[in-house]
């Protein structure tokens, strides 16, 4: 199936201008122009079939940036009957979607006509927009059709994903790419035809390897490479090796994600912070940030990085790496990136301990060593007769009921009762911590509180 091959069947509305970016002329308007995605629309697929049978139920798109679900959405709203509403989460108010919800409800009831409200970025609503949804969903007045590039599982609330079917895009592979370019310099109407540019097939693969799937990126990048690269005498524009590299050299976009670059900066930002040194800290975050990485990515890099390399030496600092990635969520870019260097700035100053970390390698290795060792009787819940006659729960000391409330007693496995899995070190707080454990212990071989 060709990307942009052309089809009689419904187009969406609104086409778009000659001025628009090629990303968005560009943009499949039928199911036989969209293509890299055909294990879910591809003929006889369940989305095929409930698009051709106008009879949509609410729908999630999850997918990486550029791999069409927002295209998807728009074909679907081109062929279907009913009424079509978009907004984006980033942007849009808790008050303009309840609006939206009635005037859904009142089209329904009224005219009888469904309404398809698609919502682009739907994670970054918060569970009480979320909720929102709900009896909309449920009593059919909207069709929803969401679009995420994260987990609905863990950015979705569980009502709403139940009444909604999951569909997965994938990145878009080389060769998809590769004829998204193709057809983009051939097409005279709505791509780069008039301009008359040429590129071998090598040209091509490398913009797509850069793309990282991302069709609109890929896209942007052509354009931008026919409109620095002069024509020759003869009007034509050789898109070759050279002009491209020249391109991305002053463009900035020498930035692969999946490549060594994008491993290569990562590191540094990784390194500086553990090195204490919040200049290079920030630098190369947004070094990352202006060559176009993933925020959130960096984001999740940080928290990481505040368990791993700083740990219970200064517990604000993972508090403060969440907030920085749910400020970006609420801010988006460019606003939220500050959020993220403040973060990179802190967590580079703050004082640093892996004990965590050490401590998690030290148990894999017993876990491993001694298996599924079983959970002592006398800390086990007893919430059944049965249990309590077998002995679970026999023995256990409510601790409130001794003096310190402190009862000393062992609840790791029997066998593994004196192993030292956590070892608090003698920097920040990590140096209280290691005082509290050492009186704990004290009191444990005393026998009892105090």
């Amino acid at each position: 199936m060709d990307l942009f091959t052309p089809e009689d069947p419904d187009r969406a509305a609104g086409a778009p201008s000659p001025g628009a970016p090629l990303a968005e002329r560009m943009r499949p308007r039928t199911l036989a122009e969209f293509v890299g995605q055909e294990k879910i629309v591809s003929a006889g697929t369940p989305l095929r079939r409930l698009i051709e049978s106008d009879d949509l139920h609410s729908l999630v798109f999850w997918g990486p940036p550029g791999s069409g679900k927002t295209t998807l959405a728009r074909i679907i709203a081109g062929r279907t009957r009913c009424r079509f509403e978009s907004l984006s989460a980033v942007t849009a108010s808790i008050k303009e979607v309840k609006l939206l919800m009635e005037g859904a409800r009142q089209g329904r009831e009224r005219f009888g006509q469904r309404t398809i409200l698609f919502v682009d970025e739907i994670h970054r609503f918060n569970k009480a927009q979320q909720d929102a949804f709900l009896p909309f969903v449920e009593d059919g007045s909207i069709v929803l059709i969401g679009a995420t590039t994260e987990n609905p599982s863990f950015s979705l609330i569980s009502a709403l994903l139940s009444r909604c079917r999951i569909f997965v895009l994938e990145a878009l592979g080389p060769e998809p790419l590769a004829g998204v370019l193709r057809r983009a310099l051939e097409d005279a109407e709505r791509g780069l035809g008039a301009l008359r540019v040429t590129a071998d097939d090598g040209v091509l693969a490398r913009i797509a390897e850069l793309s990282d799937g991302d069709a609109r990126r890929a896209l942007n990048l052509l354009e931008l490479a026919a409109k620095i690269v002069a024509p020759g005498a003869a009007g034509t524009r050789l898109l070759d090796a050279e002009a491209l590299a020249q391109v991305l050299q002053r463009q900035h976009l020498v930035y692969d994600k999946s490549g060594e670059e994008h491993f290569n900066l990562i590191s540094a930002v990784h390194k500086a912070m553990r090195s204490s040194d919040a200049q290079a800290a920030v630098y190369w975050a947004g070094r990352m940030l202006a060559s176009g990485e993933d925020p959130l990515y960096l984001a999740r890099r940080m928290v990481r990085f505040a368990s791993e390399d700083i740990g219970n030496a200064d517990p604000q600092a993972l508090q403060l790496a969440l907030a920085a990635r749910e400020t970006f969520n609420v801010l988006g870019s460019p606003e939220g990136q500050l959020a993220l260097l403040q973060c990179a700035a802190y967590l580079a100053t703050a004082p640093k301990s892996n004990a965590i970390y050490a401590a998690e390698g030290r148990i894999r290795a017993e876990i491993e060593a001694t298996g599924s060792l079983p959970v002592p009787f006398h800390i086990r819940n007893a919430p059944t007769g049965l249990m309590k006659q077998i002995g679970y729960g026999k023995g256990y000391r409510y601790d409130h009921d001794f003096e310190g409330g402190f009862a000393a007693q062992d609840c790791l496995p029997e066998g593994i009762g004196t192993r030292i899995f956590y070892e608090p070190k003698e920097v920040g707080f990590e140096r209280e911590i290691a005082k509290r454990m050492a009186w704990w212990d004290r009191l444990r071989k005393e026998g009892g509180g105090g």
